[in-house]
């Protein structure tokens, strides 16, 4: 049912009932950007983390997940609300905690989609450049900042559509890749080497969880659409379930091919010859299918960064709308489009920030990738990882208040808490290592991790402010709409 932190008004809400499961999974998936992870994340997920040993990261880098989607999806069924991770926060952890998490998922959201942003410019000018179309990372990255502000003023559904071709593309693709490697036998035969515990020790198995951990970024968007989503009680729980188990297992097994495509021992020392890891996965789709394939993959590459900043930027835009509907951010914030329906503002600041951002690293002359990508997607991966955490925990506060609603001690005690202490466990790693991870030198190492204290302790303040104007405001931080 709708309650007062929703709009009294029945225009200013987001368009209900316009998707359904499988709406909601591409635009999790889409977010994934299954091809952008396969062939930029997960060689340097090999060449940093620990090698060979990666698909057996992913397998329990899923299964964390899973765990941790037990007591999510049980939180879901009593709580409706597009800020998702922010809203679980507030219910279970209070509204000042909730404060916090609204402004560091809204950092979370930007930078990750401003960082890819980089790599989607810089793959656009070099595909075209190819062609005889010569035009800087930053012109490709301004047209694509445009179509995405499109897609996100209209409906969420259009935006669902679109990615769902691309994502589809995206797997099939990748599916030849693997279906050649598998038939082929590989270098030296197909073999569970990577699914030994000796392969997950080698390296660093630690920056190999990180790498694993990035590459389901966006999983929560199954909540942030549960405003949006037909029956939400059962399609955000299937939704869940589905995206999980679909991102896994695709790269489970592309990066058990990848490694067989390679050989086990040879992976590391090819990784390293290679004076640009991310053309790894293309070398192995010349060897094994051919060079059609290739030319192919170069245009989704570019879908696919594409499909990632879309879903990014609705989730961002949605964040927004749910902080200025809620009292977080300035009431004008937080108002749908009257027509489609959508977070138009949020869509729009989101856009400007955008194009400011990109604008700073161009005129710097920093690197689209090594900077612009590398520093902003760890700051997102970063704030994501500490919002999964906080959300852990919240799942064990809201329901020991309310233990009528779900009586299961391991859903909602058991597994929340195993699950949080190891996501806190991660955010300090990363938080003490930020700088060999990004690439980032000197104060950017501790002013980029920093970014998310900063965002923490503003949004912490915007809480105690509302606390102190409007009390019933303040205590219905995160409510939503009550399923």
């Amino acid at each position: 049912m709708s309650t007062s932190s929703t709009s009294g008004s029945g225009e200013n809400q987001l368009r209900k009932n316009s998707l359904g499961v499988g709406a909601v999974t591409f635009l999790v998936v889409s977010a994934a950007a299954p091809l952008t992870a396969v062939a930029g994340g997960v060689p340097l997920s090999m060449l940093l983390g620990n090698g060979p040993g990666i698909p057996l990261t992913f397998a329990l880098v899923t299964a964390i997940l899973l765990l941790f989607a037990v007591g999510y999806v049980a939180m879901a069924r009593h709580i409706r609300n597009a800020g998702a991770f922010y809203a679980y926060t507030a219910r279970g952890l209070g509204g000042l905690m909730g404060g916090a998490a609204a402004l560091v998922a809204i950092l979370a959201y930007n930078a990750m989609q401003i960082g890819v942003f980089g790599m989607f410019g810089a793959a656009t000018s070099g595909f075209f450049a190819g062609y005889g179309l010569n035009l800087p990372w930053w012109v490709w990255t301004y047209i694509g900042i445009a179509a995405v502000a499109i897609f996100g003023y209209r409906r969420v559904d259009l935006s669902a559509k679109v990615l769902t071709v691309l994502v589809i593309l995206e797997y099939l693709v990748v599916l030849v890749i693997d279906a050649a490697i598998f038939m082929k036998g590989g270098d030296a035969g197909l073999s569970a080497t990577p699914f030994t515990p000796s392969a997950f020790m080698s390296g660093t198995p630690a920056i190999g969880i990180l790498f694993c951990f990035a590459a389901f970024i966006g999983f929560e968007a199954t909540t942030i659409y549960s405003e949006e989503a037909r029956e939400p009680h059962k399609t955000v729980p299937r939704a869940t379930y589905i995206s999980v188990l679909i991102i896994g297992l695709f790269y489970m097994l592309t990066s058990w091919l990848m490694v067989i495509g390679a050989g086990a021992d040879k992976l590391v020392p090819q990784l390293q010859s290679l004076q640009d890891p991310t053309t790894f996965l293309f070398g192995l789709a010349e060897q094994y299918v051919g060079h059609w394939i290739t030319v192919v993959m170069s245009v989704l590459f570019i879908t696919s960064l594409f499909a990632g900043v879309l879903a990014f930027h609705n989730g961002v835009a949605r964040y927004m709308y749910v902080a200025g509907r809620e009292g977080l951010l300035p009431k004008a914030v937080g108002v749908t489009h009257p027509v489609f329906q959508s977070p138009h503002v949020g869509s729009m600041i989101q856009t400007v920030i955008a194009v400011l951002v990109v604008a700073l690293f161009a005129f710097t002359g920093q690197d689209p990738v090594l900077a612009l990508f590398s520093w902003l997607t760890n700051v997102g991966t970063l704030a994501i990882i500490l919002l999964m955490a906080f959300t852990a925990f919240a799942i064990v506060a809201f329901f020991g208040r309310n233990p009528h609603l779900e009586p299961n001690v391991l859903v909602t005690k058991i597994l929340p808490v195993i699950t949080g202490l190891i996501l806190l466990a991660l955010v300090f790693y990363i938080s003490a290592n930020f700088g060999a991870i990004a690439g980032a030198n000197g104060i950017l190492a501790v002013l980029l991790p920093g970014l998310v204290v900063i965002a923490a302790v503003v949004g912490f303040i915007a809480a105690a402010r509302l606390k102190s104007a409007d009390a019933i405001g303040f205590a219905r931080l995160g409510a939503g709409q009550e399923a």
